[in-house]
C-alpha cells in the first residue's frame, strides 16, 4: 500500500522529513474550465495533483480542463490525481473525470474520486472514509472491495474524535479537537477501551446528569486502519497532514 499525505504549499516544509509521497492539494478549478495553481514551488515533484472543487464554477469545457490536468502531471512527474470533491455528484464535474480518467489510465496514472462518483466514474480508485461511529471497520472494508474490487479501493484515514450523548437516537456527536480530547481526558482521567468493531478507542463519563460515549483514534488505532486495508489488497491510503502532525511519527512507527 502506498501512503499520502494530502499537504498545501504551506505545509510541505513541514511534512517533507517524514519520506512519506504527497497528494498537493494545490489545485482548484477556475472560470472559463482552466486548471488554477497555488502557490507551488517549481521544484516540486512527485506525488498526487489534488484537485478542489470548492467554489467551482461548471466545467463547460471537460476536454481542455482534462488536458491541462494532465499536462501539469506530465510536467511534476504526478503519478496520479486524487479529486478532492466535496459537493454533491453533477454532470459537468462527472464529464471531466470520465475523461480525466481515460486519459490517466492510457498513461499508467490513477484517478482516485470520492466514494459518491465511484457508480459514475467506472474504473477509478475510490476512496472512503475511515471515521466511523456504528457498526463495523472491517465490514465497511470488505463490503467496499466486493462493490469495487480490492485494487480500486483507497482509504481516508481521517481522524475520528466524536463525543456522542447518551442515549443518541439520531447517532449525531460533536466533534472535538485533539485539544479538546486532550483536556478532557485530563480532567476526567477516564479509563479508555479498544473497540476491534470501530478499530477505535473509546471511553463514557457523565456530566451535569447525562451520559456520553467519546470515539476517538490514536496513533495505534489509524495504524491498525491502514495495516487492515494493505492487508486486503488496497493500493493506497490517505492521511491529511494538519490533522495527524503531532501522530504521525508514531503512526509510521
Amino acid at each position: 500500500m502506498q501512503l499520502y499525505l494530502t499537504v498545501t504549499p504551506g505545509d510541505l516544509p513541514g511534512a517533507g522529513g517524514f519520506g512519506v509521497r504527497m497528494a498537493h492539494v494545490a489545485y482548484r478549478i477556475g472560470p472559463g474550465s482552466v486548471l488554477l495553481r497555488q502557490n507551488l514551488l517549481l521544484r516540486t515533484q512527485g506525488g498526487l495533483l489534488t484537485l478542489s472543487d470548492v467554489d467551482a464554477p461548471a466545467i463547460g469545457r471537460p476536454e481542455q480542463l482534462a488536458r491541462q490536468i494532465w499536462q501539469e502531471c506530465g510536467l511534476r512527474g504526478y503519478s496520479g490525481v486524487l479529486a478532492d470533491f466535496e459537493s454533491a455528484p453533477t454532470d459537468d464535474r462527472t464529464a471531466l473525470l470520465v475523461r480525466l480518467r481515460a486519459i490517466l489510465q492510457a498513461n499508467r496514472r490513477r484517478l482516485y474520486v470520492p466514494e459518491v462518483y465511484g457508480p459514475r466514474v467506472p474504473g477509478a480508485t475510490v476512496v472512503i472514509c475511515t471515521a466511523l461511529s456504528g457498526g463495523s471497520f472491517r465490514q465497511r472494508l470488505q463490503e467496499a472491495a466486493d462493490r469495487w474490487g480490492a485494487g480500486h479501493v483507497a482509504l481516508d484515514v481521517q481522524r475520528l474524535i466524536m463525543d456522542f450523548p447518551l442515549p443518541s437516537p439520531t447517532g449525531e456527536g460533536t466533534p472535538l479537537t485533539a485539544p479538546e480530547l486532550e483536556k478532557l481526558r485530563e480532567e476526567l482521567q477516564p479509563s479508555a477501551f479498544y473497540s476491534r468493531d470501530l478499530c477505535a478507542r473509546y471511553f463514557t463519563y457523565t456530566q451535569n446528569g447525562k451520559s456520553h460515549f467519546v470515539v476517538f483514534d490514536d496513533a495505534d488505532t489509524m495504524r491498525k486502519k491502514i495495516q487492515t486495508g494493505s492487508a486486503m489488497g488496497f493500493p493506497a491510503a490517505f492521511l491529511t497532514y494538519p490533522e495527524v502532525k503531532d501522530l504521525l511519527r508514531d503512526i509510521l512507527a
